[in-house]
């Protein structure tokens, strides 16, 4: 443990529910009838001005669309900015809410568009805006950082906004100023970048469905069956599967990873959807799914996000038809929250810190 571990509290968790997990329901379609879909939404398309941002966690055939009809794969934040430098008037967002948020501040003169408006993220949900805003006023002596994976009026009260791959170096740069820390609202990234950083940080008691499942238990259990597979982890899992890990990142990362280590084999512990693109990048590769906790006892592996799989081609194609899911954050909120976002951008940029996935990669 880092010696500076102790400086770490933790909050009790938010009284707000979040609800229950929806069941993952994967699109039905005949090869003819995807066909046809994916013909209708491209002429839509054309006729609308739209481009397709697609993250890594949706289906594959989503994500083949969007690299198709010249849009981009990659992460909450690179789809946001890909929307911006496109001429497009209507960007379409194949990801959750948050995502579209993100995208339409980043973007407040388009028109942002989402196959399902239901498609949430356990973590956006964990943190309410209301209790987290109060939360921060009981600390006004803390900088409030918040990851990428929360609402626009989350943002909007914070001071910075980062993403997994940018996280510690932001963290790290406010403690060497001498600031103190509220983290929201991943419980598990906020203590792999505490214990990295050695930042005195408050963390919100949120989790991500998917990655809070796996188990280290039978990571080691698959390691021992392939002995020369590495280990890939998001650190949005819990402390136990990060300390296996040997390469811990973002969704990009990750994929480099793939593509760069001369493993045989990869043991990935993230959110199932990234292997779509992982099987493109490195075709001979093995990929081996880390087991997890799954709904229930027949379950060794369920990490796939149910939000995520909202996300079906027939809800696209009746988005674009009817005009119907547009994304809307009240122009007050959304100046407030491009804030947080442009600074961790500044930084980056300062700091010479790749922060963006690119199309195809």
């Amino acid at each position: 443990m880092h010696p500076m571990a102790a400086l770490q509290t933790i909050i009790p968790p938010a009284a707000h529910p979040v609800g229950e997990v929806p069941p993952i329901e994967e699109e039905q379609l005949t090869p003819d009838q995807r066909d046809a879909l994916k013909a209708r939404i491209k002429q839509l398309m054309k006729e609308q001005d739209a481009v397709l941002v697609a993250h890594y966690y949706t289906a594959g055939e989503m994500q083949d669309l969007a690299i198709e009809t010249g849009g981009c794969v990659s992460d909450s934040l690179e789809m946001a900015r890909f929307g911006h430098a496109s001429k497009a008037k209507t960007i379409i967002v194949a990801g959750v809410r948050f995502m579209g948020e993100t995208a339409k501040i980043l973007n407040p003169e388009k028109r942002v568009l989402m196959p399902d408006l239901h498609a949430e993220c356990s973590l956006d949900l964990s943190c309410p805006a209301d209790e987290f805003a109060a939360f921060c006023d009981r600390h006004p002596d803390r900088t409030v950082v918040v990851y990428a994976n929360t609402s626009a009026a989350v943002k909007a009260r914070a001071d910075w906004m980062v993403t997994s791959s940018i996280a510690v170096p932001v963290v790290q740069h406010l403690k060497d100023q001498g600031e103190k820390i509220i983290w929201a609202p991943d419980r598990y990234l906020g203590d792999y970048v505490q214990k990295t950083t050695g930042a005195d940080m408050v963390l919100w008691q949120g989790s991500c469905v998917v990655h809070e499942k796996f188990k280290a238990d039978g990571i080691r259990e698959l390691k021992a069956q392939h002995p020369e597979a590495a280990i890939l982890v998001h650190p949005e899992s819990p402390a136990e599967v990060v300390a296996l890990a040997d390469v811990v990142g973002s969704t990009t990362q990750l994929i480099k990873a793939v593509q760069q280590l001369p493993n045989p084999s990869f043991i990935v512990a993230t959110d199932i959807g990234i292997f779509h693109k992982m099987r493109e990048v490195a075709p001979n590769k093995l990929l081996l799914e880390a087991p997890s906790g799954g709904r229930g006892a027949t379950c060794i592996s369920c990490a796939h996000c149910p939000w995520m799989a909202m996300n079906w081609l027939s809800r696209l194609e009746q988005a674009l038809t009817t005009g119907h899911n547009e994304i809307h954050v009240p122009a007050e909120v959304g100046a407030r929250a491009v804030h947080s976002i442009n600074r961790m951008l500044e930084f980056a940029g300062q700091a010479g810190i790749n922060v963006r996935g690119k199309s195809g990669d």
